[in-house]
């Protein structure tokens, strides 16, 4: 008896995922949105200046403005010059520059912190995957012992049926480190 459920044809043209996997990611993508909809208002307007002038439009904007200034006051268009030795246009350019930055910084401090919260959901992913397949590691050779199945010789087996203690790997990644810089 077929206990599969029939697939429509939308399902079927495109390729299936595991019910976990579609939860996931609509779990995955609902939570940017919460997130995106949570933002205060200074966070949006930073993301929205860091996004245009990360754009070909400002850099043509700016191609447009700059060049305009710039013809004007070499003065050969016939319009009289106001900014001759280009003094106003570089103390423009400057105070742009130091609020664009600005703008970018408070950006990438927020990607920064994303990056950590993402990173630390890896950890936590991983360390349970790890605590997992110990588990299976410990239960598959139980079964082994009960069906009289004899293990190989394998060393790695008993340390891979050990909990790996995260404190310890940091311990010998930091100690390890700190040796490499010293030599």
């Amino acid at each position: 008896m077929n206990t599969k459920p029939k697939r429509t044809d939308n399902q079927a043209s495109t390729p299936h995922m595991a019910e976990i996997v579609e939860r996931n990611i609509q779990a995955l993508l609902d939570r940017e949105q919460e997130e995106e909809k949570s933002k205060p208002l200074e966070t949006r307007i930073a993301d929205t200046v860091t996004r245009f002038t990360g754009s070909m439009a400002f850099v043509y904007i700016h191609l447009v403005m700059f060049g305009a200034w710039i013809i004007i006051n070499l003065g050969w268009v016939g319009i009289k010059p106001f900014d001759p030795s280009f003094v106003v246009l570089a103390m423009f350019a400057s105070v742009e520059a130091i609020f664009l930055s600005t703008f970018v910084l408070i950006s990438q401090n927020r990607m920064a912190a994303q990056a950590d919260k993402r990173a630390n959901l890896d950890l936590q992913v991983s360390l349970l995957s790890e605590h997992e397949i110990t588990r299976l590691i410990t239960l598959v050779r139980a079964i082994a012992k009960k069906m009289d199945i004899e293990e190989s010789d394998n060393p790695e087996i008993d340390e891979l049926a050990q909990d790996v203690r995260p404190e310890k790997v940091l311990d010998t990644m930091e100690k390890r480190e700190q040796k490499t810089k010293k030599n």
